[in-house]
């Protein structure tokens, strides 16, 4: 379908490509992942056309037809609405539409047998091509992502670059391009939009290449990952969680054979320097030499799972109660965000507000910060020191400061040294700290405003979208930075993995109300799941007479305990199934035949790996239902 040979590519001085390879199939789902600013971007404009290579070849059949999503979209504006815009996807048909309304208009004051045949044969192409359901899959699809039906018929310039990106989206997917190429299509969308898409993709009938730091929309959309490393693409035949896998064995096989070939190199130079002045070792001498010279040098594997170990410390602790909302609303004009709605932030929660854009995430995260005028009391508890981080904090970074003088200037007090350790976690070592920050890619930016955020002893942090751009790496820090923090967090994100990490709580926004989950991510969709199942039931007939309602509430409990100790039952049943298959393939893996087969082994550890994490899955579920039965009981 579409084949990348030899492809080089620089910037500079500098390789981004170096005969580099890569054969995309059709219907490969195709995650292409590395740290920031190692060329992900790039490929994909060099694959669109839009840059010109160095070297080597990209070739692709005629038939295939490219569609690319990227950031560059965002300042695309236009009069039209955005069904319109949406609709520029079905060109033919939309020209098709055009011509006809010309000659229906022409026959109110013209007839002729020509412009009926015109008319006649327009129609049947324009029917041919689907014009009649252009509009009805254009209003679908942009509902999916999160447009509300009266936005539709609205001007595409009246909303936000974030938002202007979906309807781009919404034209390429009805576009459906043989190869659809994705450049972080999640960054601008909400947690159900991002479900929707998934789910599109998953059927999606052409292959797609997504550019993602989002690890849990790679492991539900695609099937293939390609990392781009050290010029190179190096390609893993599954998900995510698989590359993980695969890569932590490959980088062991690797890290065996650079030190068994550096203690070859090490014996062979000792060989020549013990025998280099003997005439009679000259042949056996030289020979190594030329060895030496011949030998394809193994790297040594890059850690690239940096591990913070920064120390947070505060001037002072926050009182218990860290903010208290009490009875807020709040309007703009008819549109109402929140009505008497009361809510209690206390010292040590680690909050993650989530749900649909448009529910007023961002403005109760205003509300709490103190900047959103309300209805209602906002009260600060003692000794709160706030600090907020969102992707404008990028924007407010000095890009003729080095990163070094940046953090000086937080307010920290911190010595020079304690400032470079601390870059250190953020993975700014050396002479990186004397870097400019207008040559920092927009990762590199984030961690620095992170670092600023992080240093500045805030007891009480507000994060808004906080991952948006970062890579992997950095992502990781964040999140081991948050774990080890021991003040108070409430952030926005839409980022599962992230959210699973770090919050111990779930706030969401529902009928104007501020609705509290005591519990982290996973446990909280365990719950979700169980009100929809409940949700789903078959209404009991109206009972005309309410004589008992004690004993009522008694049988109903009685009933839900009974299908609870069933999905217990079940549950364990399970569990007993996944440790005798662990404990089988623990077993297989120390038979000599097994872990002396390199792919065998492999294949055995890729299912071992699998049951335990289905093992831990299983008893977070049998763990939240026993504490719903304790509640009954």
């Amino acid at each position: 379908m579409l084949a990348i040979n030899n492809l080089s590519y620089f910037i500079g001085g500098r390789a981004l490509y170096e005969n580099a390879s890569l054969h995309i199939k059709p219907k490969d789902k195709i995650g292409l992942i590395g740290q920031n600013g190692k060329g992900k971007s790039t490929l994909l404009k060099l694959i669109n056309g839009e840059l010109t290579i160095d070297g080597g070849e990209i070739s692709r059949s005629k038939e295939v037809s490219l569609g690319f999503l990227n950031q560059d979209l965002l300042s695309y504006q236009s009069e039209d609405s955005i069904v319109d815009v949406a609709m520029m996807a079905f060109e033919e048909a939309v020209d098709a539409h055009k011509k006809i309304e010309a000659i229906l208009k022409k026959l109110e004051t013209e007839y002729s047998d020509e412009l009926i045949e015109k008319l006649t044969k327009l129609q049947e192409k324009f029917e041919r091509l689907e014009g009649y359901s252009m509009q009805a899959k254009a209003e679908e699809i942009l509902e999916g992502i999160g447009f509300k039906t009266s936005d539709l018929n609205r001007p595409l310039k009246e909303f936000s670059g974030g938002w202007r990106m979906r309807v781009m989206l919404a034209k390429l997917l009805l576009e459906k391009p043989s190869l659809l190429m994705l450049d972080e299509p999640t960054n601008h969308l909400d947690l159900p939009s991002i479900e929707w898409i998934e789910n599109y993709l998953r059927t999606y009938e052409g292959a797609v290449i997504v550019v993602s730091h989002d690890r849990h929309f790679l492991n539900n959309t695609i099937n293939k990952i390609v990392e781009v490393s050290n010029a190179q693409l190096t390609m893993y035949e599954g998900n995510y969680d698989f590359y993980l896998q695969e890569k932590e064995m490959r980088s062991e096989i690797q890290k065996n054979a650079f030190e068994n070939q550096q203690q070859k190199i090490k014996q062979t130079e000792q060989f020549i320097d013990r025998f280099r002045a003997k005439a009679t070792k000259a042949r056996q001498v030289q020979s190594r030499v030329k060895a030496l010279e011949k030998m394809d040098v193994i790297e040594d594997v890059v850690d690239e799972n940096a591990v913070v170990n920064f120390k947070f410390e505060f001037k002072q602790k926050s009182g218990r109660h860290v903010i208290r909302l009490e009875n807020v609303s709040k309007s703009y004009g008819d549109l109402e965000i929140l009505r008497s709605t009361t809510a209690n932030i206390e010292r040590g929660d680690k909050i993650a507000l989530i749900g649909a854009n448009g529910k007023g995430k961002s403005t109760l995260l205003r509300i709490i910060a103190g900047t959103e005028k309300i209805e209602g009391k906002r009260e600060q508890g003692h000794n709160v020191q706030m600090g907020f981080y969102a992707q404008h904090q990028l924007e407010s970074l000095n890009i003729n400061n080095e990163i070094l003088d940046e953090l000086k200037q937080a307010g920290s007090n911190k010595s020079d040294l304690e400032l470079r350790q601390i870059l250190g976690c953020f993975l700014f070592g050396g002479d990186d700290v004397f870097k400019k920050i207008k040559v920092l890619s927009g990762g590199e930016k984030s961690r620095v405003a992170l670092a600023r955020t992080l240093i500045d002893e805030s007891n009480f942090l507000l994060l808004d979208e906080p991952t948006n751009h970062l890579d992997f790496q950095s992502e990781n820090i964040l999140i081991q930075a948050l774990q080890q923090y021991t003040g108070t967090f409430i952030t926005v994100s839409h980022n599962r993995h992230f959210i699973k990490q770090t919050a111990n709580k779930i706030w969401y926004i529902e009928n104007k109300q501020i609705k509290e989950y005591p519990g982290t991510y996973d446990e909280y969709l365990y719950w979700q799941s169980l009100q929809e199942d409940k949700k789903e039931e078959p209404k009991p007939e109206k009972i005309e007479k309410k004589e008992k309602p004690k004993t009522e509430r008694r049988d109903k409990n009685e009933d839900q305990l009974k299908q609870y100790q069933k999905e217990l039952n079940k549950l364990e049943n399970d569990i007993e199934k996944e440790e005798v298959l662990i404990s089988e393939l623990e077993a297989k893996m120390a038979k000599p035949d097994v872990y002396g087969n390199p792919d065998e082994l492999l294949k055995v550890n890729t299912s071992y790996q699998n049951s335990k994490d289905k093992l831990e899955q299983l008893t977070k579920e049998w763990e939240s239902l026993m504490e719903m039965i304790d509640e009954l009981s």
